[in-house]
């Protein structure tokens, strides 16, 4: 009779020691995906100032096309 009892018992623990393993093992994974996921983020950011400058340049070049086609239709006209 005892010797069941010990033999459930090492059977719990060692079940819970699994258990316990998988659920560590998880965490880091999903820890080590955050992680990763961050340092795609922090390499790939524009700061704001950064992004409406180059918009403004961008928006500078195109207003000169314009105006080179609009004074190249006046002379064809």
């Amino acid at each position: 009779m005892i010797e069941a009892g010990v033999s459930a018992l090492v059977a719990v623990i060692a079940g819970g020691a699994a258990i316990t393993n998988r659920l560590h093992n998880r965490i880091t994974e999903l820890d080590r995906r955050v992680d990763a996921f961050e340092l795609r983020v922090a390499t790939n950011y524009v700061p704001q100032e950064q992004f409406s400058e180059a918009v403004s340049k961008m928006e500078s070049h195109m207003i000169r096309i314009e105006n080179k086609l609009d004074q190249m239709l006046l002379k064809n006209s």
